[in-house]
């Protein structure tokens, strides 16, 4: 077992390939690794070890992808001219901001997570936002987060060594125990070639709004939350 190097192990995690010898232990497992323990259909299979059964699970997939959509072309309540009027409003109202928002069409999954609103009482918008740290293979999602909150608030819950929860504070304590100096927010630059991934440095002292001026949003913002300490892959735009 690959979790308490204990026991022998019965079963293999069909997501990261992780050996377990009881429920206690996958439970443990997928809780370090954030692993949902569903197969990844979509993972890279070299020319040298593709097989009948890895064609046949290509086979499946697109026919479920088929149904997928066929299915949302038909969910009456996607293609209401209410839910069309207020994705306008939405996009209106970003471009007014100098956000260039972009909705995805019906059934992707992005569209159907988003839970953006805009409060035209308060001129202001309430974002769904996602916040990936890639040093503990973590990610949460934020619902109904105001415009007008600092980056810093918002990550004060997750890696303030005070103020966290402690549970998370545990999961992400190479972020609470490094200088809040080496924290670096970083935000993937849309619209760009598959081998020129760049991202954005956002200000975490400048509140939601003032950084997604001037940039492209697909459905919601997503947050990468890296330490300058630690080598990573992400490349910063100007560098």
């Amino acid at each position: 077992c690959e979790t308490c190097s204990k026991e022998e192990a019965k079963y293999r995690c069909p997501r990261c390939m992780k050996y377990s010898c009881s429920l206690l232990c996958v439970k443990k497992h997928k809780l370090a690794l954030s692993c949902n323990g569903v197969r990844d259909k979509t993972a890279f299979i070299s020319v040298n070890e593709f097989t009948d059964l890895n064609l046949l699970s290509d086979y499946r997939f697109l026919e479920d992808v088929g149904r997928t959509a066929d299915a949302a072309a038909r969910l009456p309540t996607m293609h209401s001219p209410t839910t069309k009027k207020l994705l306008c409003c939405l996009r209106n109202k970003a471009r007014k901001c100098n956000i260039d928002l972009r909705t995805l069409p019906v059934g992707f999954t992005k569209r159907r997570e988003n839970s953006t609103t805009f409060n035209c009482m308060e001129n202001k918008f309430y974002w769904h936002l996602k916040l990936i740290f890639p040093h503990c293979r973590a990610e949460y999602t934020l619902k109904g987060v105001p415009d007008d909150k600092t980056l810093a608030d918002i990550l004060k819950p997750y890696i303030d060594p005070v103020e966290s929860d402690p549970v998370v504070c545990q999961r992400l304590k190479i972020y609470t125990a490094s200088p809040q100096s080496d924290v670096q927010i970083l935000m993937k630059i849309e619209n760009r070639k598959q081998n020129s991934i760049r991202y954005n440095e956002l200000d975490a002292s400048r509140s939601l709004l003032d950084n997604l001026k001037g940039k492209v949003i697909i459905e919601y913002p997503t947050l990468f939350v890296v330490l300058k300490t630690l080598k990573n892959d992400m490349v910063v735009l100007g560098q």
